[in-house]
């Protein structure tokens, strides 16, 4: 069975029409799907970077001579224009709203036919009803150990409340349903599909209490396993018994030796794993770090909680490791981060959505995409608008963008971008070469998920597990919904009814001794080359070795499929194989920098992938702008 005829309605109609514009595509489209397509959570098929969203970047940064932008006419004139309408790119206009006033006039551009850049809500529409999902920035990671005043201060003045999302998450649903955590070994590289359960071991970002894993001894889990008694062995001993892998070096030349090799090594060449056996851990980090563990460094494969290196009298992790494994990873929405965006939003656009002021009268609202670039509004949100050229132009600043088939061009006083650090110097090219050359050192990695409907998930009862590592399949990832009931919605509790599958595909190169730079190159270019097609193969294949011993049956079981992709996905971080942390945070440092009344916003400036990191970069940026500008009165 293929794609059904919904999946094409909501979607899929897309990716037949890449070449399109989203003008073209609209006239194209029956009336069906015009009207789909003017509601974008509700659309499946190809998501995230999707067709349309980035060939007029992608021609710019091959030959952006084509375009004559000096020529254009200012259409329409603003205080400030945000290029990019993420996380970062609306906290920058709410930030400036609350510094400069409501009546600023304000547009934001996105390339995207949603907002919310990265927070990408999922509509899923099933026999029971609609099923929210996340298609991006997940969650808020540990807020109360890692988050600044600044962004916990947006945070309440949207009406979101850290405690009230942790009482909506029901952290014992799974455990109490007496299913674990697994793992999938698939015939290809095993020899055999087989899934066992009974995890014992915990997980950084970890939303399942430790003490209701329900896991198994190692003994017994990876009893279990389909390896060599050898290889069993081996990993039993690894997991449960303490051992100095270094002891011939100093705590000092320890942590330089986990700094300087991979967790590939450290099991290759100090514990003496077989490559079989090596092979299980490879897609361990992938889902947190977005690389294997040959390109991980064992001091992060530390912070990871992989095993092996907790007998080696290491010094104490720093907080803000301790808190991703030790804090709760349960303060999330129904459709991730989506919320928060929907919630600011709301907030510059009141007429979008009906009246509300919290968290919880949002999570249901329906969104009048018609009401978000509206010229009665002070603010307006522009979808479907590439951003191309953004220039200083005396005191005010010009930016010319795409949108549909025609290139268009505003005025502003000041402008912050909040697009990606990679396309930035080509959208203004009058920064230094210093400046350009550091913000394209921000490799973003690339990386899938995949919101997958299934009828019922009786499946996932009969095999006692609510989430499922894969080694060496094609999704590292696949587990059951975060269980969330907040604003009236209600997180589905019966096996018989349907359930969104979350599933994460990071396209690494394992093997290839590659930098994580150099991975996320040609891992992007595996991406846009990847069809949804192909994807729906990849997912139905492992679905079907993973499920089928307990009657999961893909022809009929699957309803539908979102393929979330992310050519440019997670920020690039630090890695401590590659990358010194000094020089590191000097490049931070020189990207950032303002140039005339441009500045930039995003979380790649501050070389991190959370949501509370979009949000400060944001309010550094708003500042620098409001400082510029009183430092120019001064002047006068």
């Amino acid at each position: 069975m293929g794609i059904t005829r919904r999946d094409f309605l909501n979607g899929v109609a897309i990716t037949v029409a890449a070449g399109l514009t989203p003008g073209e595509i609209l006239r194209a489209a029956p009336q069906t799907a015009q009207q789909t397509l003017h509601y974008p959570p509700g659309l499946t098929g190809l998501r995230g970077n999707h067709p349309g969203s980035f060939e007029h970047a992608h021609l710019l940064a091959r030959d952006g001579g084509k375009f004559n932008f000096a020529a254009l006419p200012v259409e329409e004139e603003y205080d400030l224009v945000v290029v990019g309408a993420g996380i970062s790119g609306l906290a920058a206009a709410c930030f400036w709203q609350q510094l400069k006033g409501k009546q600023q006039r304000i547009l934001l551009l996105d390339n995207h036919d949603d907002f919310g850049g990265h927070a990408k809500r999922n509509e899923l529409k099933s026999d029971n009803g609609t099923l929210l999902g996340y298609g991006g920035s997940e969650s808020l990671q540990s807020p109360r150990s890692n988050f600044s005043p600044v962004a916990m201060g947006l945070l309440t003045s949207l009406g979101v409340s850290i405690d009230g999302l942790e009482q909506a998450f029901d952290k014992t649903f799974y455990p109490d349903l007496n299913l674990s955590r697994g793992v999938y070994f698939d015939r290809q590289n095993f020899g055999v599909d087989k899934l066992v359960s009974g995890d014992p071991g915990r997980m950084v970002a970890d939303d399942i209490p430790r003490d209701r894993l329900n896991g198994r001894p190692y003994t017994e889990f990876i009893g279990d396993f389909p390896l060599p008694e050898s290889d069993r062995q081996a990993l039993i001993a690894l997991h449960t018994v303490k051992k100095d892998y270094l002891p011939e070096l100093s705590a000092e030349e320890k942590i330089n030796w986990l700094d300087t090799h991979s967790y590939t090594q450290f099991l290759r060449e100090k514990v003496g794993l077989s490559e079989m056996a090596i092979r299980y851990f490879q897609q361990t980090t992938s889902d947190f770090q977005a690389v294997g563990i040959d390109a991980t460094s064992c001091s992060d494969a530390l912070i990871c909680d992989l095993p092996g290196l907790d007998g080696m009298n290491l010094p104490p992790l720093d907080a803000e490791s301790l808190a991703d494994l030790n804090d709760p990873y349960v303060f999330h929405f129904p459709d991730g981060n989506a919320t928060l965006a929907r919630l600011m939003v709301r907030h510059l656009i009141p007429q979008v959505a009906p009246p509300g002021k919290d968290m919880h009268d949002i999570v249901q609202a329906r969104f009048d995409y018609s009401q978000l670039d509206r010229s009665a509004w002070p603010v307006k949100l522009r979808l479907s608008s590439t951003g191309l050229h953004v220039a200083n132009v005396g005191e005010q600043v010009e930016v010319s963008y795409m949108t549909g088939d025609k290139l268009r061009k505003v005025r502003a006083g000041q402008v912050v971008m909040a697009g990606y650090n990679m396309m930035i110097p080509y959208l203004v090219p009058e920064m230094s070469p210093q400046q350009q050359e550091a913000l394209k050192q921000n490799v973003k990695s690339p990386l899938v998920y995949s919101k997958v409907l299934i009828r019922n998930w009786q499946s996932f009862v009969q095999l006692g597990v609510h989430e499922v590592y894969c080694p060496t399949a094609p999704y590292c990832r696949v587990k059951l919904d975060y269980p969330v009931d907040l604003g009236g919605y209600q997180h589905p509790r019966d096996p018989n009814q349907p359930m969104g599958l979350h599933m994460v595909h990071v396209p690494i190169l394992p093997g290839s001794g590659l930098s994580p730079r150099e991975q996320a190159r040609k891992g992007r270019a595996q991406l846009l080359g990847t069809s949804f097609a192909e994807h729906e193969r990849m997912i139905r294949e492992q679905l079907q070795g993973m499920l089928g011993s307990a009657g999961f049956d893909h022809q009929r079981d699957i309803q539908a499929i979102t393929v979330n992709r992310w050519s440019h996905g997670y920020s690039y971080f630090l890695n401590g194989l590659f990358d010194d942390e000094e020089e590191a945070q000097k490049i931070i440092d020189t990207a950032r920098q303002p140039v005339g009344n441009i500045t930039i916003a995003n979380s790649d400036s501050d070389w991190s992938p959370y949501a509370n990191s979009a949000i400060d970069q944001a309010w550094r940026a708003v500042n620098e702008l409001v400082s510029g500008q009183a430092a120019k009165k001064e002047e006068a």
